[in-house]
């Protein structure tokens, strides 16, 4: 196990350590010293985090510059894109679980098809009210499949202020601590060669169509979009990486044939997989 990882258990146990001292406090009035004592894992934890940092350097951050990969787009269809590394880098303001270069798309039929942001109400809505949800998800390149995950649920959407805030907040740190499957959901990790591999997040439970071991295609068809793990709405959440573990893979820099890598805001037209193929 890799300083990374054995680290990173680290900070997750020191937060559970924390939760149960507040529970045991609060239900049932056990304390192991005064008040303050029951947030010492969590100094500790970021500690580590510290410690990692300063041993480490930066030690999610690519090594070195490489030139983007090239791979067809993972959608077809009109999309627009979210977090894009043509705005910045790192995309999602972290460079931690390989997401250097990340960029989430959202399905874009038409304008507007889309439900928009709503400041309270409704709180949420159903992953189906939006048109991202149940989109095929394609094979960016001949590959191997050596990570699949997909028997989360699909939750509703964040996309109010209070349950955005309810994501950010106590939800986040909550599939902070309990690990990278929890963040991404249901997911698949291919092995495109050359010690390239590309991660598809946030996918619609039991859509994988595809196993660990399975060889695939350019265009095939893989898993469906969905709204699990930590999302906001049902999105794509891409990324190109240099191993096959999110938890300690650095980012690569990728670009999509015959559209780049969108900006934010940006609309694109991906061809149907046997445009592409043609």
């Amino acid at each position: 196990m890799s300083a990374r990882k054995l680290g990173m258990v680290a900070y997750r146990v020191l937060w559970l350590v924390f939760f149960g001292l507040v529970a045991a406090d609060l239900a049932l009035g056990l304390s192991v010293g005064p008040g303050w004592w029951n947030f010492t894992p969590v100094v500790l934890a970021y500690a580590v985090v510290l410690l990692m940092n300063r041993w480490g350097g930066t030690p999610d951050k690519p090594r070195a510059t490489r030139e983007p990969v090239e791979v067809a787009p993972p959608v077809t269809g009109r999309w627009s894109a979210l977090n894009s590394p043509a705005d910045r880098t790192p995309s999602h303001g972290v460079h931690s679980y390989g997401q250097t270069f990340a960029i989430d798309i959202l399905a874009e039929p038409e304008p507007g098809a889309r439900p928009p942001f709503r400041w309270l109400w409704p709180l949420a809505r159903r992953p189906q009210d939006f048109p991202a949800y149940g989109a095929p998800i394609l094979a960016v390149a001949d590959a191997t499949v050596v990570r699949a995950r997909g028997r989360q649920r699909d939750h509703l959407s964040r996309t109010s202020l209070p349950g955005l805030l309810y994501l950010m907040l106590p939800e986040g740190m909550v599939r902070e601590v309990t690990g990278v499957n929890r963040i991404l959901g249901n997911h698949l990790v291919l092995d495109l060669g050359d010690g390239t591999f590309a991660a598809y997040a946030h996918l619609q439970r039991g859509s994988l169509t595809v196993r660990e071991g399975d060889r695939v295609q350019a265009g095939q068809p893989v898993a469906r979009c969905g709204n699990s793990g930590n999302s906001s709405e049902p999105h794509l959440h891409f990324q190109l990486m240099d191993g096959p573990d999110p938890e300690s893979a650095r980012g690569v820099p990728f670009t999509w044939q015959g559209i780049g890598v969108p900006r934010n805001g940006e609309t694109f037209q991906a061809p149907s997989a046997s445009a592409a193929l043609g």
